[in-house]
């Protein structure tokens, strides 16, 4: 496992921004509403998903291009031209109006070159990079996508964009710029079928909730709101790969050794990040993840299909035993809710949803939650001058100092050129030295001076 070390001097520029436009389906589309499925329409998904892509070439002028295809992507994926509406009931549904999507067209006086090398998140001036939402407050009557495309001084450009996380996951979202790759590259029709079909994830009727989902739990966990503040985290990056988690493996029993690479490598890191936080040996702590369902259902969730097809299911124990049990339990815990996802669970978790009001979930700094991106290849949207540098998130932690920090695992490589998965973390100053020692058990900390690069991966969704 190496820590990776940070030295990036401080990047200013400025980036100049025309008026945003609003681009439209480059075809008569149909006026109709839509109706959202019940994973859809839960409150925490109420938000503006942001993600960042550089490029280091974009010749002819990559605003043209993109433009005129999201244009013509638009009139296959002409819901995304439309308007949130709420009904009596809460739930929202699309009006189908051929609005369009937010546009905004930028310079930036800087190259690509002075982000540094590689390219890592978190990005300097990032809120200048993409659409302002600041006036997203009227959630029912806004771009449900929101685009911009900045110029580098060096021909490069930089591709951000905020998706009404209501409409469709990082996998939808992936198919659909997909589709505007594949359109700018010349291809006349999106080689993806897009399919609506949100009432496959609609409640039975009856509902009947047959499962139990501690994930909806919306109390906090009873640590001290305070036990994280802005004012004393550290964030570091570790790599892992194919020798560190090869280290892990050999400790396992026999029985466990096959299990994949996501299930290890968490449940070093839950149980490290547990030992350093020092919660009290009978807290409740929690691990909850998003995992992609859509080949749970029988029949799967249709190809095509881009809307929010993802639990977050959690495993629990308690402190004292995370800590006084060997790995493999922590091993367990993980295996055992994966193997618990299984169809019957996915209708009991629309069910419950239907039933509840679109509850929050869980939080706490007794629970750690992860999003697994190391094999979504948000890399791979080739407009014509070949793959990102990088793609991904612009920031790499979220959550908040009373709620406790998540981070994403991404795609890497090493100094070396080694394949692995880069794992950014977040915890106090003063628990960060520990979860390091922790992590020693396992194998020793090497820092590197340059650190690793994110690379290209699998186009597999969120899958753990």
């Amino acid at each position: 496992m190496a820590e990776i070390v940070f030295s990036k001097t401080p990047l200013v520029f400025e980036v100049t921004k025309q008026k945003p436009t609003l681009i439209t389906p480059a075809e008569p589309t149909p006026y109709e509403f839509k109706e959202l499925s019940e994973i859809d329409n839960q409150q925490r998904l109420r938000f503006f998903e942001p993600g960042i892509l550089f490029y280091r070439s974009g010749r002819p002028d990559p605003v043209k291009v993109i433009k005129e295809a999201l244009g013509k992507a638009l009139v296959a994926y002409y819901p995304l031209a439309g308007r949130l509406r709420e009904k009596g009931d809460g739930k929202l549904v699309i009006e189908c109006n051929g609005e369009g999507i937010m546009f905004v067209e930028a310079d930036a006086d800087v190259t690509l070159a002075q982000f540094g090398e590689p390219l890592i998140p978190p990005f300097p001036c990032t809120e200048e990079l993409q659409c302002d939402t600041s006036n997203s407050e009227a959630f029912l009557d806004y771009s449900l996508l929101l685009v911009q495309v900045t110029r580098l001084k060096c021909g490069g450009f930089i591709l951000a964009l905020k998706s009404n996380h209501v409409v469709a996951d990082v996998t939808g979202l992936s198919q659909f710029m997909h589709a505007v790759a594949e359109l700018a590259r010349g291809a006349e029709f999106p080689s993806i079928r897009p399919v609506w079909d949100r009432h496959l994830l609609l409640a039975r009727n009856p509902p009947r909730v047959t499962r139990v989902h501690p994930e909806y739990d919306e109390e906090m966990d009873g640590t001290d709101e305070n036990i994280v503040s802005f004012d004393d985290v550290q964030r570091k990056f570790f790599f892992f790969g194919a020798t560190e988690i090869g280290n892990i493996r050999r400790l396992l029993p026999e029985h466990l050794k096959s299990s994949t690479t996501f299930e290890i490598l968490t449940a070093c890191i839950w149980r490290s990040r547990t030992i350093a936080m020092q919660f009290n040996p009978k807290d409740e702590v929690r691990f909850r993840f998003l995992i992609n369902v859509r080949h749970k259902l029988n029949p799967p969730i249709p190809t095509g299909y881009y809307g929010n097809v993802v639990v977050t299911p959690v495993a629990i124990s308690t402190t004292h035993d995370i800590i006084s049990n060997p790995l493999e339990y922590t091993v367990e815990l993980i295996k055992n809710v994966k193997r618990s996802i299984t169809e019957e669970y996915v209708k009991s978790v629309v069910d419950f949803l239907a039933t509840k009001g679109r509850p929050g979930f869980h939080r706490g700094a007794c629970t750690y939650y992860v999003v697994d991106l190391s094999r979504v290849g948000l890399d791979q949207w080739d407009f014509g001058w070949g793959n990102a540098v990088y793609g991904g998130p612009a920031e790499v932690w979220f959550g908040s100092p009373s709620t406790g920090f998540g981070n994403y695992y991404l795609a890497g490589k090493n100094g070396n050129g080694e394949s692995g998965i880069l794992v950014p973390m977040c915890l106090p100053r003063w628990a960060m030295g520990r979860f390091v020692e922790e992590l020693n058990r396992y194998f020793s900390v090497s820092e590197l001076e340059q650190p690793v690069s994110l690379s290209g991966s699998l186009r597999t969704g969120i899958a753990a």
